[in-house]
């Protein structure tokens, strides 16, 4: 029978229940587990898909054109399996389908209410997930203990024991040990509290992960399991680590999956974490510096390019390379460039996004990549944005633009589908999941990816207008990718540049840490090659491909 691991936390959110979950998934999988994951949001958003990226981040895309939260792209690159929209459930999308249901007269009549109605809907979204194919399931309920919106989800996942019986259920509470700088001591009551909020709830944690700057001592440990009714062996420690990579091994180390596994009645299968190591190892010797400057719309938040800069961090593990990040607000572009900042960048990447603002400045850093010979990687509006720049300083088409910022632009070479300019719906205008492209033979696109038919995920509205395909092909811009039926072109890259190279697609989204996406891996070799020629004592592309050979 599939197993289940709920995974909730307390005091306060961003203690890393997403990493804590894919770190045991990979321990799981690791003993020969077959692993998924899900997660919970308690916001009422239908999915994060119209949420302001300030608010929450990116995005992340499945392959079948989910909108979902940004942990499950932890949850890929950590249990390397490729979600669904399944895997990403919210009060709103569980509201939404409990009063569709009342709708269509399918509760009989009955009064509507929190519980059964909404705690049924939230376990059958569990439920979907099981199948002869999974042994272990692992759910992260978002939010902590107290918040209003959670309630449901803990009553869930409370009943859940109960339905599929005790020993195929376990509660993993992550929750924090602060440090109190004028008392010199760090502080367990943040903890008895969070769990005693959760016991309230009626749910008693099987194990808990104790969040910590520096490594908690026994003394602590054995308080935390007395007060809290855990045993010793369940109070697991996961200080802070010098890579989010380092965690399932500080994890392992702990004991965590070993005291999982008795939980659940998993036996004690051999854990292979030999690969996962030489991984750990080679992040912490990646240290050859490489610049790269991030033209975005929201770089106040990081995590609105998470899943970018942990695909630039994966090229970086498989050159021996150091990405060091300039966060690039793309409204102050072309005042960095009177001020000569872009030219002390080994690389530039212009990530997606959306709407008008800051796009004059990425159009203005596509310009200085493209003429002065800097490796730049275009993503989603960043080919976009590429190909206006192209269009307005290369072929002349003067006032060139994308009619999503300009409706009157003489020359839309970046336009709706004709079959999308009726659709008033926001979903229901983008090119959601993955699609297929057919790369042209010899290109460096095909090249880097090492065939000429591959499959990306995408997340756009807008399109290369196929009306200046012929203008652009008579110049140096090759279009190297389109869609098999030739209608839409997909990747972009000029000839005689250093990397010049962009997609509609977010390449982002498959990329692994021991496997990263092609583009990327290419973009920061070519970044390396520029970081060694303005520094001959820095190993270059060649230099770190014949060690890698060798």
């Amino acid at each position: 029978m599939t197993k289940h691991i709920f995974v909730t936390g307390g005091v306060v959110s961003g203690l890393g229940k997403g990493l804590t979950g894919s770190s045991l998934g990979r321990l799981l999988k690791a003993r020969g587990f077959r692993v998924t994951m899900q997660k919970l949001d308690p916001y009422l958003n239908v999915d994060p898909g119209t949420m302001n990226p300030f608010e929450h981040g990116e995005v992340f895309v499945t392959d079948d054109g989910g909108e979902t939260d940004l942990d499950l792209g932890h949850y890929e690159r950590f249990i390397d399996e490729n979600l669904t929209t399944d895997s990403n459930g919210t009060t709103g999308s569980i509201y939404s389908a409990v009063i569709a249901a009342e709708r269509r007269g399918d509760y009989l009549g009955k009064t509507v209410q929190v519980i059964p109605h909404i705690t049924n809907e939230i376990k059958r979204r569990i439920n979907r997930l099981v199948s002869d194919d999974v042994d272990v399931i692992i759910t992260e309920v978002g939010g902590t203990v107290g918040d209003i919106e959670i309630l449901p989800f803990l009553e869930a996942i409370r009943q859940f024991r109960l339905d599929v019986g005790r020993n195929n259920v376990c509660y993993v509470h992550v929750t924090l040990v602060p440090f109190i700088g004028p008392s010199g001591e760090m502080k367990t009551k943040p903890t008895q509290h969070s769990v005693t909020e959760l016991r309230s709830r009626g749910i008693q944690p099987d194990a808990i992960v104790c969040r910590s700057e520096e490594p908690i001592g026994s003394d602590l440990r054995r308080k935390i399991s007395n007060l809290c009714d855990v045993p010793v062996a369940g109070v697991t420690n996961a200080a802070d680590a010098s890579s989010l990579y380092e965690i399932p091994l500080v994890l392992h180390n702990e004991g965590l999956d070993d005291y999982v596994c008795d939980i659940l009645g998993l036996g004690d299968a051999p854990v292979d974490l030999t690969a996962w190591a030489e991984l750990v190892r080679r992040v912490e010797e990646a240290t050859t510096p490489v610049r790269i400057g991030m033209i975005g719309k929201y770089v106040a938040l990081p995590d609105a390019y998470l899943s970018v800069v942990e695909s630039l961090n994966h090229a970086g593990i498989h050159h021996g390379a150091d990405i060091e990040i300039e966060w690039i607000q793309a409204e102050e572009v072309e005042g960095l460039l009177a001020a000569g900042r872009l030219r002390d960048l080994d690389g530039i990447v212009i990530p997606g996004g959306f709407g008008e603002r800051g796009v004059e400045g990425k159009v203005a850093a596509a310009a200085y990549s493209r003429e002065h010979d800097i490796p730049c990687l275009g993503l989603c509006l960043g080919m976009q944005v590429m190909t206006i720049e192209y269009a307005r300083n290369a072929l002349g088409l003067t006032g060139a633009n994308s009619t999503e910022f300009d409706i009157r632009t003489p020359h839309p070479v970046i336009d709706l589908m004709e079959s999308q300019r009726d659709v008033t719906d926001m979903g229901g205008t983008m090119r959601l999941g993955a699609y297929v492209a057919q790369l042209k033979p010899g290109s460096r696109v095909a090249e880097a990816y090492g065939e000429e038919v591959v499959s990306e995920r995408h997340r756009h509205r807008y399109e290369f207008n196929p009306r200046y395909r012929t203008r652009f092909e008579e110049s140096d811009l090759v279009l190297s990718g389109e869609s098999p039926d030739g209608r839409l072109v997909e990747f972009i890259e000029l000839e005689d540049h250093p990397f010049w190279i962009a997609t509609q697609a977010h390449p982002e989204f498959k990329s692994r840490p021991d496997r990263p996406a092609p583009l990327f891996r290419e973009f920061v070799g070519a970044a390396l090659d520029r970081a060694a020629g303005r520094n001959p004592q820095l190993p270059s592309m060649d230099d770190d491909l014949s060690t890698a050979e060798s």
